[in-house]
């Protein structure tokens, strides 16, 4: 008998983890012992927190990648669950779900330590994708072997695919040249050719559409023979953390919706400026009418 289709908007897939978030008057220096203002505890991961972006912005939402069977896993997955994304595609484990400690200062920048112990991507074997209909796929290159796969699997149906680039490792490699936008984070760009502007041109020899973010200073995009930047929303940052997974997902989520391209970038930019005015990824990630607010005060130059 056959399965019921699983349609969804946009089904992200890649890393899930639990997040410490510790509000710091600075970052402490060697042997240095400080006292936290704040502290909370929540999901985490690029890919898991882009799922719950698209969720909160009214889109049909999936989750693929791995929790361990442990408190932090649980936690996670409950907290996706109540989110309305799909879990249907999350391989448990007794590995360690990989967990982070974040420190975050006044002025909105962070430190991360993030410890995995010996969590590793899963294999292509791991899942089957025959019953998943999702309209994009976003994938953030720490389980290259299912992005591989899916992707694989998607390709006749020309089913639009984002990566989000946050760092240049052996995941985003295999990726990179496998996804219709590639969506990089300036450090990402940095890495690959030294600065912005040489991984604009090269990277757009890689990938059909590249768009670098800046944080502060915006963004960046080459598609063919365009090219373009647009500004960042202004807003009073309190913690950057969660602000590149807000975009790709509200990237992924404006693709599924058919957006035009600048109000894509828009769309995008706006949620990932409003995730930083809160502390922590998850609970800053913008609801649909808090996106809305913004966009309707908010009337950028042209991106082109």
């Amino acid at each position: 008998m056959e399965k019921t289709a699983i349609c969804l908007d946009v089904l992200c897939v890649g890393h899930a983890s639990y997040d410490l978030v510790f509000s710091v008057p600075h970052h402490p220096a060697a042997d240095e012992k400080t006292v936290a203002d704040a502290l909370l505890g929540c999901g985490g991961g690029p890919a898991a927190n882009a799922a719950v972006a698209v969720a909160k912005l009214g889109y049909r939402a999936g989750f693929c990648g791995y929790l361990g069977n442990d408190v932090y896993g649980e936690s996670h997955l409950r907290e996706l669950q109540s989110y309305a994304v799909n879990t249907d595609r999350i391989v448990r484990g007794d590995a360690p779900t990989p967990l982070s400690a974040v420190l975050v200062k006044p002025d909105g920048k962070r430190a991360l330590i993030n410890y995995k112990g010996d969590t590793a991507a899963l294999p292509a074997a791991s899942l089957d994708f025959a019953d998943i209909r999702p309209k994009v796929i976003l994938c953030d290159g720490h389980e290259p072997h299912l992005s591989l796969k899916l992707l694989a699997h998607t390709a006749a149906s020309e089913v639009p695919s984002v990566l989000d680039a946050g760092s240049l490792h052996a995941g985003s490699q295999a990726l990179m040249s496998k996804v219709d936008y590639l969506v990089c984070s300036e450090k990402f760009a940095v890495q690959h050719s030294g600065n912005v502007n040489d991984a604009l041109t090269a990277l757009a020899e890689i990938a059909p559409c590249v768009v670098i973010t800046l944080g502060e200073r915006g963004l960046v995009w080459r598609m063919g023979n365009e090219q373009g930047e647009l500004a960042a929303p202004p807003v009073a940052a309190i913690d950057t953390t969660g602000a590149g997974d807000a975009f790709h997902g509200a990237f992924a989520a404006g693709l599924a919706a058919g957006l035009a391209w600048p109000e894509l970038l828009r769309y995008a930019s706006a949620a990932g400026a409003l995730c930083c005015t809160r502390m922590g990824a998850r609970p800053g990630l913008a609801s649909r009418d808090e996106q809305l607010a913004l966009l309707q005060r908010w009337r950028p130059a042209a991106t082109a």
